[in-house]
């Protein structure tokens, strides 16, 4: 079955992007892309992956590769999730797992599937400029909260981390090829993930040191 292509928000400029005149999922959409499977449960090793992501984010423009400049690391987040519990329990653990390491959250927010607009969920989450950005959440409705982030927020996806259930390309499919690009997370088996214009790229697990 061939698929609708998404009015996305991400195939224009932010510039633009702020004058479209919804950035809701047409429902027809919504459901040629789904169903969406409920986010599993996180795991230790997708947690410390992620730590690690925002320990030493990558600078701007490298694709991931490093460089000699690199960003600092952020030190204060917001984090935000949707009501499913795998999704709450995996935003909480993180949330202890930063402050444990010295760091500070600035709010966690939390959003439904469905929604009139998700504005006020997207307000909350840019509150206070954070230095960046942690999801756990479903794919549908983060794919909706992210469209309304970039059309009426500041909001940076480059600066945003994911767990492994946004790492989905569908996801990027729905929200636009540019709402999304930039952001990156881990993966259940410890791997990260980059979004890319319209594509999730994925690398593998790190050896431990001293194997081969």
């Amino acid at each position: 079955m061939r698929r609708p292509r998404p009015t996305s928000l991400g195939d224009a400029p932010a510039a633009s992007a702020h004058r479209a005149p919804s950035p809701r999922i047409p429902q027809h959409e919504a459901d040629a892309y789904g169903p969406f499977a409920a986010p599993a449960p996180h795991t230790e090793v997708e947690l410390t992956a992620l730590l690690a992501l925002l320990d030493a984010p990558a600078a701007p423009g490298d694709g991931g590769r490093a460089r000699r400049r690199r960003r600092t690391a952020p030190i204060t987040l917001t984090i935000g999730h949707s009501r499913d519990d795998a999704s709450a329990a995996a935003a909480a653990a993180f949330a202890s797992a930063w402050r444990a390491a010295g760091g500070t959250v600035l709010a966690v927010v939390d959003w439904p599937e469905h929604a009139a607009s998700w504005l006020r969920a997207a307000r909350r989450f840019t509150a206070g400029g954070p230095d960046a950005w942690v999801v756990a959440a479903a794919p549908l409705g983060w794919a909706q909260m992210s469209r309304r982030l970039r059309h009426s927020t500041a909001w940076d996806p480059s600066r945003t981390y994911g767990f492994a259930s946004v790492g989905d390309s569908r996801l990027v499919a729905l929200a636009g090829a540019e709402t999304l690009h930039g952001m990156r997370g881990a993966t259940p088996d410890g791997g990260t993930w980059r979004i890319d214009h319209r594509w999730v790229t994925r690398q593998p697990p790190r050896p431990a040191p001293g194997r081969a």
